[in-house]
């Protein structure tokens, strides 16, 4: 049977693993709006341009600026979104991995407890010891 810590610590490689997945939920997010922000930029250019071809199309480029502007604002929101997931599953892993580090400290207590008080409890018989490294005064 497996102990608490143990328990807890597969818990925290879970958790670890869920915030690995939003940290890189997170990062292609800011990538898509680095790419929308770059296809933004071009498009303003050819709105500015004093190109006889770039003049035919405004009326074009105009709607397709407020496109990329609505989807750079979607892209806003998705980003905030899996922010907020990414810190909520970096505190819920540090929480889990608080526990564990508690739970094997109270393991390690009781297992010390235990030995102590085995070998009060041969004293007490007056059995020898298991070990002869307990008697080697």
């Amino acid at each position: 049977m497996k102990t608490r810590s143990e328990k807890l610590k597969r818990l925290v490689a879970v958790q670890r693993h869920l915030e690995r997945m939003a940290e890189s939920e997170f990062t292609e997010t800011a990538r898509q709006r680095a790419v929308l922000a770059e296809t933004i930029d071009v498009v303003v250019d050819a709105m500015g341009s004093a190109h006889p071809m770039h003049r035919i199309f405004s009326g074009h480029y105009a709607s397709h600026l407020g496109r990329l502007v609505q989807k750079d604002q979607m892209l806003i929101g998705i980003q905030q979104v899996h922010e907020a997931r990414m810190l909520r599953e970096r505190a819920k892993g540090d929480r889990f991995e608080e526990h564990m580090k508690d739970a094997r400290l109270a393991e390690d207590r009781e297992a010390a407890d235990n030995a102590i008080l085995d070998l009060i409890d041969q004293r007490v018989s007056g059995a020898p010891p298991a070990s002869g490294k307990v008697e080697g005064r």
